[in-house]
């Protein structure tokens, strides 16, 4: 029984651990250029980009989830956060800029 609680614990510190990873990714501004939802990218012109040391540049990006792009389109003002995922900087949450 002891060994089930451990587990279940480990369990939701693992998940809190990556919720909390990307809690401390930050946001940068963009435009969009273009959005793809078959190919699952957007194109952004963007700030610097700390956290994958990337400096501004216009840029393709896959997205960890396609439903992202369900609520923006070209010309868009975005704050994004993006971090390496499998090897591929990956757009990991985007909003609409206020």
């Amino acid at each position: 029984m002891n060994l089930i609680k451990l587990c279940i614990a480990c369990v939701a510190l693992a998940g809190a651990s990556v919720a909390l990873a990307q809690a401390a990714l930050p946001k940068v501004d963009a435009e969009v250029r273009n959005v793809d939802s078959a190919a699952k990218t957007i194109t952004l012109a963007h700030g610097d980009i700390p956290n994958v040391d990337m400096p501004a540049m216009t840029m393709v990006f896959r997205v960890k989830d396609a439903a992202l792009l369900d609520h923006v389109k070209t010309g868009d003002k975005v704050r994004f956060s993006a971090d390496k995922v499998d090897g591929l900087i990956t757009v990991v949450a985007i909003e609409p800029a206020n």
